[in-house]
């Protein structure tokens, strides 16, 4: 088998481009067994998400995970399913083509925009192919989780990382990292917090929930833990709140280790028992609406605090389409692409002046 992969027929007059890749977590093809089977044999096999020795995590994965999971995931995702797909598909290729649009009104018509998902299609190595046989020399990477953590952000990074492996030429690579603290981002946020309760009055507490991850990684050196924190802290003074008006969170817990605290569900259920009249609550570690927020969040814990006592639970969505949010998102990308020719037109005009200067010399 070759070490690399096939190089496109070259194309001596086409412009070089700057390309920008969307990449989100991932979803299933369709809400059925088998289908998430696929999806979670791929996503819980990634050595960054679970960090177990991988013959111990071999056997539990596909002994007992895989024979039981699916089916009830697949359950799950029926309750929240869009005619067009799974709502993460359905808003991360509504972003990128929005993206597209409002980099080319900002000056860069020609500069090309795609979304891949992480795990699941359309694949990063599939949109990365793609890329090379349009010409691009440039790309710029934006994982769509506001909060960096070794297992989601960093595990794009090896997916890009596997690909450049297998290519004979690659192209250059830009990363953003994180906007856990970018202030079009908070801003954004807030704004949703507040058109929510200028329709449906305040609260008495905002829970922030976050989706949780394994204690031993804030131990090990993860920054996730902390860009959460700071994020609600930002989030909670652009709404003027005091601490008592608010609660951070973390969600999604699995397995028997501890994870980050306080958990989502506990903390609800607590407030519901303590006769909490009315609690709002958003996700603001993502920026699509999907299975964590949709049914784990608007359908489950809504139970789990109204069952607990509580009388009233609002989700409020995530900033998916949001005018401000992809302003925001156009700011953030055309920071992070500066000094990168945008445009066919600008690139073409540098190779004629690199071309005229050779020959002068």
């Amino acid at each position: 088998m070759p070490r690399y992969a096939p190089e496109p027929a070259p194309n001596h007059g086409m412009p070089r481009r700057t390309a920008v890749l969307l990449a989100n977590l991932g979803t299933p093809e369709a809400p059925t067994a088998g289908a998430l089977r696929r999806y979670l044999k791929q996503f819980l096999w990634d050595p960054r998400v679970v960090e177990i020795p991988r013959p111990i995590w071999w056997l539990i994965l596909n002994g007992i995970i895989l024979n039981l999971r699916p089916a009830k995931s697949a359950a799950k995702y029926a309750k929240i399913w869009l005619a067009e797909g799974s709502p993460l598909k359905v808003h991360t290729e509504r972003q990128a083509k929005l993206l597209k649009g409002w980099l080319g009104d900002a000056g860069s018509p020609d500069l090309e925009v795609a979304w891949a998902m992480r795990y699941g299609q359309p694949s990063i190595a599939g949109a990365l192919d793609r890329f090379k046989c349009d010409g691009v020399e440039r790309v710029l990477v934006v994982p769509l989780y506001p909060q960096y953590a070794a297992s989601s952000t960093a595990s794009v990074m090896d997916d890009v990382a596997d690909w450049i492996k297998c290519s004979r030429n690659p192209p250059e690579f830009r990363f953003i990292k994180h906007f856990h603290d970018h202030p079009g981002y908070i801003a954004a946020l807030a704004a949703t917090v507040r058109e929510h309760w200028a329709a449906s009055g305040r609260p008495d507490k905002l829970v922030m929930s976050f989706h949780g991850l394994p204690r031993r990684s804030l131990d090990l050196g993860d920054p996730y833990y902390c860009e959460c924190r700071k994020t609600g802290r930002l989030l909670a003074e652009a709404l003027g709140l005091t601490e008592a008006n608010y609660l951070i969170t973390f969600q999604s817990r699995f397995g028997k280790a501890e994870w980050l605290k306080p958990y989502t569900q506990a903390t609800l259920e607590k407030l519901g028992r303590e006769g909490t009249g009315r609690v709002d609550t958003i996700c603001p570690g993502f920026v699509a609406d999907c299975l964590e927020t949709l049914e784990e969040i608007a359908m489950e814990c809504k139970e789990s605090f109204l069952e607990a006592g509580g009388k009233e639970f609002h989700y409020i969505p995530c900033v998916n389409e949001r005018h401000d949010w992809m302003t925001a998102l156009s700011d953030l990308v055309s920071t992070h692409l500066a000094g990168w020719p945008t445009s066919a037109q600008t690139d073409t005009a540098a190779m004629a002046r690199a071309k005229a200067s050779g020959a002068a010399s």
